[in-house]
């Protein structure tokens, strides 16, 4: 019985083989160039219809589907797609890879037609007598097989793709025909490039140059005899012949390619000797499969247009969610054109690395954004770090590649105080009370009103420390933003109030890396011991730029599909956040910073009108320039990339060498990032027209002060009920000499009219009037003999 069934099946196979023998020969009755097999007949007949029935037009191979990243000049900035794969033309394969791809694979490539028939006969004569559909594929036909399992992958069809490569006549069958149609359309050339930049090589490497790449390190233009050979062995079976996994297995079955060459007269039998004698394991040098952005030019802003098309609420037209978004951008074939902007990036990556060299090892960390205003658009993204080290985008948020915080950013929160203020009517010219401090001994602030706030301070104190000795007196806006006064800034966040000081941030688009609002804490809204990153940062100033109009961030301009469609992408998000007035006030101010303030001799407002902000965090950790003109918003960070040690400790930016800058005792905002960010926006501003910003309209100069009620002479109890039922808030300031009765209000600061809903100052009478005796004329005293007067010393800049 065994025997009898035995000899059925193998008459089973038999007569399948004669109908698919009979197909061919049909198709050879039926014109094709193939030489004649000899069959006749109705089998014939029948195969010759079944084949005209199959599909014949073939879909262009998938790897024409990657997308497209280009900056704003139209340069390309990446290839995003699935796979470890580098598309090459076939110029910059090798010959010899090309050689022995053809060798072991398909070696009348270049003289069939897409069927090569003494293989395809001695293959099905072994098939009709072993039972396996067996190879015998030509490069072309396994070129089809590729793609139709790639195109069925990439759809998520696992039906598709398993049919792709089933082992079966009809599947073989339409596989030939399609191969015919692909000879008909594309040169020998195009198959073979195509089939080289498609076929998998094993270990994760799709295509001959990441393969290459990948096992050697090289590109597969510099391949060897030896590594094309290796190489080309392992298509047939990737794992078993992997040479990272299986070496001799590979060694084996590179020496069999070696052997073919050179029967083919591919190879010297020299040459093919020498290559046997190299090791595998000694010809391998692997290097880590790199990602998309690793190998772009621009790796941090690649990263961050991936991150932004993926999570950006104004993607949806590319998909729900994440995952739906990048399968369109790795498989859809799109050209996505960029905000980036090539002159500007170079200006800012050379200018920070000037400061802040690559790799420094100083725990240096540098960074630049540069922001369109009125658009949002993201024209540069410097960072003075390693992207194959360190990955983490320092411009950006969290969700988009950034850290969780950012950095603190010092002295340039105050100019929102001023913004705050101004929006309450404070008038451009405004002064308040500036108490005094120095570098050593702080002013504790200790209004009620600054702890009761849910804005303001943890303790029954706050003690504010200046860089040197300053305040003490009445002083201006213009004064106290321009030489960054911390006394100042403290207690003009006091009288406008903390959390209208924090609103401010929050609706210019300030905020932590994590994207949440800066934390409300008198020290953080008020001397920027809050974190951020620079975009955040570049952006908020971007509005007073653009007069008030706050516009998100964006670095795409358009999207284009593979048969040039456009993707409706949504244009500029921008809202007019705070009046053109109050923006055109603060800007005027900001212009003093660059005049005679803490950055001064940087820029001259002559050449260019700017306006800015230096900042410098507590223990001069951090280093910050933010400044703009009419057409180009910039925030410079320069800083220490870890912030503490492991224990806490802050480290510090004094003593710190700064590339071109030197070594320098003391490092302030206006020190370095003052310098850097003027060198990168005089070249980010070639070619620009040179455009002014409005000048302060008479009602921002003027301000709108509430009057006060007349208190003088009132209790303090009384004075305190009076100024709450006209709206605004009061504490005991002190005591001064008076006339008038003890105990009672003499004076308030401000006197006359406050803006609205502040603090307003009590000063109690002692009873005891101030006397002051008329000066008595003095004699001048001769100066000694040899000795000349000394001048005051100048406080300390």
């Amino acid at each position: 019985m065994d025997g009898r069934a035995h000899n059925v099946s193998a008459v089973l196979r038999l007569l399948l083989g004669f109908v698919v023998l009979s197909t061919v020969a049909g198709l050879l009755m039926a014109g094709l160039a193939i030489p004649a097999i000899g069959a006749t007949g109705q089998a014939a007949k029948g195969g010759v219809n079944f084949f005209n029935d199959l599909p014949s037009d073939f879909t262009v191979s998938p790897l024409a589907q990657q997308s497209r990243i280009l900056d704003a000049d139209g340069k390309l900035i990446a290839n995003p797609y699935d796979e470890n794969r580098i598309i090459v033309p076939l110029k910059k394969i090798s010959k010899t890879m090309q050689n022995a791809q053809i060798a072991i694979e398909d070696s009348r490539f270049y003289e069939h037609g897409g069927l090569d028939v003494r293989g395809f006969s001695r293959a099905m004569l072994s098939n009709l007598q072993g039972g396996d559909v067996q190879g015998a594929s030509t490069l072309t036909q396994q070129y089809v097989k590729i793609t139709l399992q790639e195109n069925a992958l990439r759809k998520g069809d696992k039906e598709a793709a398993a049919a792709a490569v089933q082992k079966s006549y009809s599947r073989k069958l339409q596989e030939l025909k399609y191969a015919l149609n692909v000879e008909e359309n594309f040169t020998k050339d195009q198959i073979l490039e195509g089939y080289l930049n498609l076929v998998y090589y094993g270990d994760q490497a799709y295509g001959v140059e990441a393969a290459a790449l990948n096992y050697f390190g090289v590109s597969a233009s510099k391949l060897t005899l030896a590594q094309a050979a290796l190489m080309a062995g392992v298509v047939q079976q990737p794992t078993a012949y992997n040479p990272v996994i299986n070496p001799k297995a590979a060694q084996t079955r590179r020496n069999i390619v070696l052997d073919r060459m050179q029967a083919l007269g591919l190879a010297s039998a020299k040459d093919v000797a020498a290559a046997k004698k190299l090791d595998v394991k000694k010809m391998i040098h692997k290097k880590p499969a790199k990602g998309v952005c690793h190998r772009s030019t621009q790796p941090y802003f690649c990263t961050y247009v991936l991150e932004w098309l993926q999570k950006s609420p104004q993607m949806a037209v590319l998909g729900k969610t994440p995952a739906d978004r990048i399968k369109a951008i790795n498989q859809g074939g799109l050209t996505i054109r960029t905000t980036l902007k090539p002159a500007m990036q170079k200006a800012a990556q050379r200018e920070i690395t000037k400061a802040v060299p690559v790799n420094n090892k100083q725990n240096l960390g540098a960074g630049a954004t540069i922001i369109e205003p009125g658009t949002g658009k993201v024209l540069a993204m410097a960072q003075a770090t390693d992207f194959g080290r360190y990955q983490t985008n320092v411009n950006v948020d969290q969700v988009y590649g950034g850290g969780p915080l950012g950095y603190q950013f010092g002295s340039t929160a105050k100019t929102f105080g001023v913004v705050a203020a101004l929006e309450k009517g404070m008038p451009l010219e405004g002064t308040i009370k500036v108490p005094f401090a120095t570098g050593k001994k702080g002013y504790e602030f200790k209004q009620e009103s600054l702890f009761k706030s849910k804005c303001g301070a943890s303790r029954p104190f706050w003690s504010v420390k200046n860089d040197y000795p300053s305040g003490g007196k009445m002083m201006t806006l213009g004064e106290g933003i321009s030489k960054s006064i911390n006394t100042w800034a403290a207690q003009l966040v006091i009288d406008v109030g903390p959390c209208d000081v924090r609103d401010v941030m929050t609706k210019m688009g300030l905020h932590k890396g994590d994207g949440k609002p800066i934390d409300p804490h008198a020290s953080d809204i008020t001397l920027g011991s809050g974190t951020t990153n620079m975009m955040s940062l570049a952006n908020a100033y971007a509005t007073l730029a653009a007069s008030g109009k706050y516009c998100e961030p964006n670095p795409v301009t358009s999207i284009t599909t593979s048969d040039k469609k456009e993707v409706k992408v949504p244009g500029p998000q921008c809202k007019q956040v705070i009046s053109q007035d109050v923006a055109d006030g603060v800007t005027y101010l900001l212009k003093g910073t660059l005049d005679s303030g803490t950055a001064k001799g940087v820029w001259s407002n002559a050449i260019r009108p700017a306006a800015g902000k230096t900042g410098t965090t507590e223990g001069h950790n951090q280093g910050w320039f933010v400044g703009y003109t009419k057409q180009l918003a910039t925030a410079v960070w320069l800083g220490n990339l870890r912030p503490a040690s492991k224990n806490g400790k802050m480290y510090s930016l004094n003593g710190k060498c700064f590339g071109e800058y030197g070594c320098i005792s003391q490092v302030f905002g206006g020190t370095v990032s003052a310098p850097v960010w003027a060198k990168i926006m005089r070249a980010a501003s070639e070619g620009l027209p040179v455009k002014d910003f409005p000048a302060p309209s008479a009602a921002i100069r003027a301000g709108s002060l509430d009057g006060l009620p007349n208190v003088i002479g009132r209790s303090a109890s009384k004075a305190a009920s009076l100024l709450a039922e006209a709206g605004f808030k009061s504490h005991v300031e002190g005591k001064i000499n008076s006339s008038l009765p003890a105990g009672t209000v003499a004076a308030t600061t401000p006197a006359g009219s406050a803006l609205k809903g502040s603090d307003v100052g009590l000063l109690i009478s002692t009873g005891v009037a101030y006397y002051q005796p008329d000066p008595q004329p003095q004699q001048q005293q001769p100066t000694p003999p040899g000795k000349q007067e000394k001048p005051p010393k100048p406080g300390k800049p």
